[in-house]
C-alpha cells in the first residue's frame, strides 16, 4: 500500500477546503459575468480581478495571497477599461455619431440630493441631456453666480457615461417615475425631472 507523503495531503487539503471553494466559486462568477458589464471599465475590473486572483493563488497558494491579487488585477483592468471607454467616445465624438440615448435624450432634471468625496457648493444644480448627445449642466453656486457645462452623454444599458477631454464618468442610473437616482464611484445624486 503506498501511502500519500504530508506535501500532497496538504496539496489536497487546500483544494477542498471551505476558503478556497469559495475563492473559486467567487471567481468563476465574476469570470462568466465580465461579458455582460455596461462599460469597458467595469469589464475590465471583473476580468483583470479574476485573473489577478489567478496569479495571487498560483504565486502565494493561501486565500491572502488570492485576495491580493484579485484587487491589484481589479484595478489594473479597470483603468485599461475606462481608457477604451474614453478612446470610444472620443471616436464617436470625432465621427459625429450620436448614440441612442433613450430615455434620458430630451429630458431635463434638477438634482435634489448630492453626496460627493468632495464638497460641491451649489444653489440649484440642473441638468439638460439634449437629444444631440450633449448634456449641459448648469450649476447656481451661492452667491449667484452661474457655472455651465457642456458635455458628451451616451446611454449603454444601466450605465451614463459623461465625458469631455480628458475625463470619463461612469453612473449606474436608475428612474422611478420622476426621480432617477445615480450612483458612481465618486457620488450619488438624487434627481428630480423636470420636463
Amino acid at each position: 500500500m503506498i501511502f500519500p507523503s504530508r506535501k500532497s495531503a496538504d496539496f489536497a487539503q487546500s483544494c477542498i477546503s471551505p476558503k478556497t471553494w469559495i475563492v473559486r466559486v467567487a471567481l468563476c462568477g465574476a469570470l462568466m459575468t465580465a461579458g455582460g458589464c455596461a462599460t469597458k471599465g467595469r469589464t475590465g475590473a471583473l476580468a483583470g480581478g479574476g485573473v489577478g486572483a489567478i496569479i495571487g493563488q498560483a504565486a502565494g497558494r493561501d486565500t491572502e495571497a488570492t485576495l491580493i491579487g484579485a484587487a491589484v488585477g481589479t484595478g489594473i483592468g479597470y483603468i485599461i477599461g475606462n481608457e477604451m471607454d474614453k478612446k470610444e467616445a472620443q471616436s464617436l465624438e470625432v465621427q459625429g455619431a450620436v448614440p441612442n440615448n433613450a430615455p434620458l435624450a430630451g429630458t431635463n432634471w434638477r438634482v435634489t440630493n448630492l453626496v460627493r468625496d468632495e464638497p460641491l457648493p451649489y444653489r440649484s444644480f440642473v441638468l439638460e441631456f439634449r437629444n444631440n448627445g450633449r448634456v449641459i449642466t448648469t450649476r447656481t453656486l451661492p452667491d449667484g453666480n452661474v457655472v455651465r457645462a457642456d458635455e458628451a452623454y451616451r446611454v449603454v444599458g444601466s450605465t451614463l457615461i459623461v465625458n469631455k477631454p480628458g475625463y470619463i464618468v461612469n453612473a449606474k442610473y436608475r428612474i422611478d417615475g420622476r426621480e432617477m437616482t445615480m450612483d458612481a464611484p465618486k457620488f450619488r445624486a438624487v434627481l428630480e425631472r423636470l420636463q
